[in-house]
């Protein structure tokens, strides 16, 4: 496949032993907005230090859109399982901002795109699960992938609903004992995630009145907050990060 697709996927898998993930939802007026995701394992090129330079030694900035990149590996992908296929299908909406830079310890990377209204954000977590399945495999023989437990499976759902004045965003564990076995086969990877932060930034178009976690940080505005976790905190309860956002009349 496409040299540069598995150089990428190699380098995602790199960041997550110390990487900060955060959820970013930007919601307009009209209720379609933009959704992004953030990867940044910049202590990650701070702790790697001169080792990092070497095998990295020039800077990337640079941004290409899933589709695009897909349609240059159009042969390779028709050879899949149609299974397969449809999980690299559901990335296409996507772009992808990827910043390396070894002098100034800089490793950052935003997964993004548009919505037109909440409701599609369940389908968008989907598409981050055929993310995290499609990187996992990109190394014989790596740990489970923590991305892939993304967009739910039969023992999860992830919704979201916003009717202009509340928002809410509600996690379930239908099948606790199937979600246990996921969250276990983690192994190594989840000490190694230890360290790494699970973030919710969310930002709406009128003041914010409420919200249900009284951990939440609001800019001067009151338009946007943040919620903060352990990212393995989270993987093990991901009910914990739901919520309900009042916004003002």
């Amino acid at each position: 496949m496409n040299r540069f697709y598995a150089l990428f996927c190699l380098v995602i898998i790199t960041t997550f032993s110390s990487c900060q993930f955060s959820e970013n939802i930007y919601i307009n007026a009209d209720g379609s907005g933009k959704m992004e995701f953030t990867f940044d394992g910049s202590q990650l090129m701070q702790m790697a230090g001169d080792q990092m330079s070497e095998t990295q030694e020039k800077a990337i900035d640079s941004t290409f859109n899933f589709k695009e990149l897909f349609d240059t590996m159009r042969d390779s992908i028709s050879k899949l399982p149609e299974e397969e296929q449809q999980k690299l299908k559901r990335l296409e909406p996507f772009s992808m901002h990827m910043v390396m830079d070894p002098e100034t310890s800089k490793m950052r990377f935003d997964l993004f795109t548009d919505f037109n209204k909440v409701t599609e954000l369940q389908d968008m977590f989907k598409a981050m699960k055929s993310f995290g399945d499609m990187t996992g495999k990109a190394q014989a023989g790596e740990a489970n992938n923590p991305l892939s437990m993304f967009g739910g499976d039969n023992s999860t759902t992830l919704d979201y609903n916003y009717d202009g004045k509340t928002f809410i965003r509600t996690a379930k564990i239908t099948d606790k004992e199937a979600y246990k076995q996921v969250t276990d086969s983690l192994g190594q990877m989840g000490m190694m995630l230890g360290s790494s932060t699970y973030k919710l930034n969310y930002h709406f178009p009128k003041p914010i009145k409420s919200v249900s976690n009284e951990t939440a940080m609001f800019s001067n505005d009151r338009k946007s907050f943040t919620v903060e976790f352990g990212f393995m905190d989270y993987m093990t309860n991901p009910e914990a990060l739901n919520l309900e956002v009042v916004l003002e009349d």
